[in-house]
């Protein structure tokens, strides 16, 4: 046992991740289509904006993930589901002003690579139809590699990719059956080269810990592997089990989840090898080269936080296509309809897809800021907050000693800077800042 605070409040404190303030689960129906459509209307044409989009469907659905998918044998979902990202590509470019470009895409999921080549073809030329892309806009993909082959990385080429994002979780066969996800070491390699020899330059790979059967032994073996790749970038998820939301989950084997105090040694060790191996570790989850452009926006305070996680992306308005996606404006935040079938008739009756959102007051939005900082710089200058949001100073600094009397250890306030020196405990103490937040076993993952 510890007497470590901050160990003891991670064995099973369940807060929010943080990736958007407020968090998702609290979006309502008050925000729809016409609201987001004035929202649309509104965006500054000074700098560019970033492009998401959603593709939902899977080959194969892996019992782990909790992400808003659905599994298909047939193409002709895949055709139906391009003739409505297409109409609303038009609808939303037509609501935007004339001026407007786009510095960013990316392709989320789902598993954008099920589109065949001809398919990210055509995917590619409604985009660019809609939206005015810069001429250095970073375009990112994320890839099952077991779900791409050669044609697809040349089509993904032809796209402009800059960035591959390739999902591994854990390489362990035992870990792999448990979680229903079979990848080979010589599929991913086979991508990974592949991409880097048609000038994909940078290259990203997400592990998750906390899965069934995980060991430290077999999760520092599938970190060599992966370190023999030497991936500029690493997302290292820890894994949340809520198969009361995610009902595929309840596939996976409960008996054989790490215990929380098992969780904590597993992100230990992961995070002790990558150290070693000459990574910059960001924020509570990613790593990074040296050279990498996260690390020195890692560096420079300039990284940010969105639904993918952090990002460099620095664009004030995120526009997300298709089911289930979330835009981001500087008013607030609009999802689309959660399900394929929903989302495409509301775009087959001429609406714009949203069914939920929320409009930021003046208060939510020093919040955001507060929160993204701690969580991205683990500081934040409350004074400087205060001012820039002309709100008072001394109930900022009273929540920061209450964080700091929480969790003895984790940080420090000196002045009115709150730095936090533990990354586990960035979640943590972002919460103390959040006014909406209360514990709930229901609502959010582990924060170990």
């Amino acid at each position: 046992m510890t007497d470590d605070p901050l160990h003891s409040a991670l064995l099973d404190a369940r807060v929010p991740r943080y990736t958007s303030y407020p968090p998702a689960n609290r979006f309502s129906a008050d925000v729809g289509p016409n609201q987001s459509g004035d929202w649309l209307g509104a965006v500054a044409t000074d700098a560019p904006i970033s492009v998401y989009v959603h593709v939902p469907f899977c080959r194969r659905l892996c019992w782990f993930c909790a992400c808003r998918t659905q599994g298909t044998t047939a193409d002709a979902p895949l055709d139906r589901f391009l003739d409505h990202l297409d109409l609303e590509a038009a609808m939303v470019a037509a609501r935007l002003p004339r001026d407007v470009t786009a510095g960013a895409l990316h392709l989320g999921g789902g598993t954008p690579t099920i589109l065949s080549p001809d398919r990210i073809a055509r995917l590619s030329e409604l985009l660019h139809g809609a939206f005015t892309f810069t001429n250095d806009a970073e375009i990112s993909v994320e890839i099952d590699p077991v779900e791409c082959d050669e044609a697809r990385l040349s089509a993904l080429a032809a796209l402009g990719t800059t960035r591959a994002s390739l999902g591994v979780q854990d390489f362990d066969p035992i870990v792999q059956a448990a979680i229903g996800r079979e990848q080979s070491v010589a599929a991913t390699r086979a991508v990974v080269d592949g991409a880097r020899a048609r000038g994909i330059e940078s290259l990203n790979v997400d592990l998750v810990y906390g899965l069934p059967h995980q060991t430290e032994a077999r999760i520092a073996a599938t970190l060599e592997t992966v370190l023999d790749l030497r991936p500029d970038r690493l997302a290292l998820f820890g894994y949340a089990h809520v198969p009361w939301m995610a009902r595929r989950q309840r596939m996976i084997p409960e008996d054989a989840l790490p215990l929380p105090v098992e969780r904590i040694a597993l992100a230990a060790r992961a995070r002790e090898m990558l150290v070693a191996a000459g990574y910059r570790e960001i924020g509570i989850d990613h790593f990074a080269l040296p050279d990498d452009a996260m690390a020195h926006a890692a560096a420079a305070g300039t990284l940010r936080r969105n639904f993918q996680g952090y990002t460099t992306d620095r664009a004030p308005t995120l526009i997300g296509l298709g089911p289930s996606s979330i835009s981001r404006y500087a008013e607030g935040f609009a999802q689309n309809a959660p399900a394929t079938g929903a989302w495409q008739a509301r775009i087959a009756e001429g609406m714009l897809g949203t069914v939920r959102g929320h409009a930021l007051t003046r208060d939510e939005r020093m919040t955001a800021d507060i929160i993204e900082r701690i969580m991205c710089d683990a500081r934040v200058d409350l004074a400087a907050m205060a001012e820039r949001h002309d709100q008072p100073l001394v109930p900022l600094l009273t929540l920061a000693r209450a964080a700091l009397a929480d969790l003895p250890g984790v940080g420090t306030l000196e002045g009115e800077v709150l730095r936090v020196g533990r990354p586990a405990a960035l979640r943590l103490v972002a919460a103390h800042f959040d006014p909406g937040f209360a514990p709930s076993a229901n609502l959010y993952s582990q924060a170990s």
